[in-house]
C-alpha cells in the first residue's frame, strides 16, 4: 500500500473520502483550524519577536478568527484586506498597513478608521500621511516605519525581483532626503526590509538578515531616527517539494535573537504569511481524464490555476496525493487543468499508476496563496468553496459559485 506523504493528514482522509457535493465537483478547499491553533501556538512560545499575520496569504474569516486567538497582529494592503480584519472584531489598533500603492485618499481612511501603524514606501506617502494626521486633527501620533530596498552584492539576486529594481520601498539613498524632524505628526521609529521570497535555509537567511544590520542602523543615525523597531517581513520558506530544506525554527528564534542585539533595537517584528497557514489547508480535486502524449502521461483535472495559480507563477508546484489508498507503483505525470492555455500546468508529479478519470486527488500546503492568488474568472468556470475542519467536523464557510455570479 503507498503510504501518504508526511504533509497530508490523515486524520481528515475519511471526511474527504466521504465528502460527496455536486457543487464541489470542479475542486475545493478545506482548512484544519485544530492543525493551525495548535501550530500558531508554538511560534507564539517566544519573546523574541513580534508576528503579525500577512493577510494576503489568506484572508478567510475563519482564518483570521484563528489566528487573532492566538494573539497575532495582522498586515493589511489593501481597502479590501482592512475591512475583512475589522469585520473580525479586530481592533485596528492591531493593524500594520503595509503595500506599495498606498494613496493619500487610503491614508485617510485607515487613520479616520483607527489604524495606527504604518510602512511608508515612498516621500509621497510619508507626506501624505503626515498630512492627513494634521488634517484630521488626530491626538494620537501614528508608528511609522520606512520600508528600505538595499541593493545587493554583484551576482547576488534579489529573490523578490531578481537584478531588477522593484517598486518596494526606497534607496538609502532617498530616505536620507528624510529629516525625522519635519513630520512632528509622526512618530518614525523604525525601518521595515523584506527582499527575499520562499526562503529554505536557516544560514541563508541569517546571513542577509546580519548584512542588513549596519546600512539600516546608519541610515537611522543618519535621518535623525531613535531606531525602535525593525520589520524583517517574511521570506520563511515552506519545502513544497520535500526536498528535506525545513526550516527550524528555534534556529529562526535564536539567530532573531542576535540580530535584535546587534541592531538595538527594542522591538523585532516579522510579518508571516505561508509559513503560518500554508500547511492547514488541501485543496481537492476531481481527474476528468487521462492520456498519453509522446510517451507522456497526462492528468487534465476538473481545475488548474483558476483555483491555484502558485505552480504557473513559481515554477514551483503544490505537493500531491491520491486520495484514496493505491497498491501500485508510482510513475510521474504532467498534471493540467481546464483552461486553454499552456501555463495551466499544476506539475510534473508522482502519483499511483492507476489513478484514473474519476479519481480525487488532494494538493497540500495550499492554507496559502491559495483561493485569493488564483485566477477564476478566465473561461468562467465556478469559484471554488472553502471548508473548515474543526473538531472533526467539515463546515462549509463559502459555497462553490457558478459563473453567472460574477458575470454581467
Amino acid at each position: 500500500m503507498t503510504m501518504k506523504p508526511s504533509w497530508f493528514d490523515t486524520t481528515i482522509e475519511n471526511t474527504l473520502l466521504n465528502h460527496e457535493s455536486p457543487d464541489d465537483e470542479q475542486g475545493y478547499f478545506v482548512y484544519q483550524l485544530d492543525a493551525l491553533k495548535a501550530h500558531l501556538a508554538r511560534l507564539q512560545k517566544q519573546d523574541v519577536i513580534k508576528l503579525w499575520f500577512a493577510v494576503k496569504a489568506n484572508p478567510l474569516s475563519k482564518i483570521i478568527q484563528t489566528l487573532d486567538s492566538e494573539g497575532f497582529d495582522f498586515d493589511v494592503a489593501s481597502s479590501g484586506e482592512l475591512a475583512q480584519v475589522l469585520a473580525q472584531g479586530v481592533s485596528p489598533a492591531r493593524v500594520l498597513n503595509t503595500g506599495p500603492a498606498k494613496s493619500k485618499k487610503q491614508l485617510k481612511a485607515f487613520v479616520k478608521q483607527g489604524v495606527r501603524t504604518f510602512v511608508v514606501e515612498s516621500l509621497n506617502q510619508l507626506n501624505w500621511l503626515n498630512e492627513v494626521v494634521v488634517e484630521q486633527e488626530s491626538k494620537t501620533r501614528p508608528t511609522v516605519l520606512l520600508r528600505v530596498q538595499l541593493q545587493w552584492p554583484d551576482g547576488e539576486k534579489n529573490p523578490l525581483g531578481g537584478n531588477s529594481l522593484t517598486p518596494f520601498g526606497l534607496s538609502v539613498d532617498e530616505w536620507q532626503r528624510v529629516q525625522i524632524s519635519d513630520y512632528p505628526a509622526l512618530n518614525i521609529c523604525g525601518l521595515h526590509i523584506f527582499q527575499w521570497g520562499n526562503m529554505l535555509s536557516n544560514e541563508k537567511m541569517y546571513s542577509l538578515w546580519g548584512q542588513m544590520v549596519a546600512p539600516l542602523t546608519q541610515l537611522a543615525a543618519d535621518i535623525g531616527m531613535e531606531l525602535k523597531v525593525l520589520d524583517l517581513g517574511g521570506g520563511l520558506g515552506i519545502d513544497y517539494l520535500d526536498d528535506g530544506h525545513q526550516l527550524s525554527w528555534q534556529q529562526i528564534i535564536t539567530d532573531l535573537a542576535d540580530i535584535k542585539a546587534q541592531a538595538g533595537v527594542d522591538e523585532l517584528w516579522l510579518e508571516l504569511g505561508r509559513f503560518a497557514v500554508a500547511e492547514c489547508g488541501y485543496y481537492v480535486v476531481p481527474v476528468v481524464d487521462r492520456k498519453v502524449n509522446y510517451d507522456q502521461e497526462q492528468l487534465v483535472l476538473a481545475a488548474g490555476i483558476n483555483h491555484i495559480i502558485r505552480p504557473a507563477i513559481t515554477d514551483q508546484p503544490f505537493p500531491v496525493t491520491l486520495l484514496r489508498q493505491s497498491n501500485d507503483q508510482k510513475q510521474n505525470f504532467d498534471i493540467h487543468g481546464p483552461l486553454c492555455t499552456s501555463m495551466d500546468k499544476l506539475g510534473h508529479l508522482s502519483l499511483p499508476k492507476d489513478v484514473d478519470v474519476g479519481d480525487k486527488l488532494v494538493f497540500g500546503y495550499c492554507g496559502a496563496y491559495g483561493f485569493t492568488e488564483s485566477m477564476p474568472f478566465f473561461l468562467c468556470h465556478q469559484l471554488a468553496a472553502e471548508y473548515v475542519f474543526q473538531q472533526g467536523k467539515l463546515v462549509e464557510v463559502r459555497a462553490a459559485q457558478p459563473a453567472s455570479t460574477y458575470l454581467a
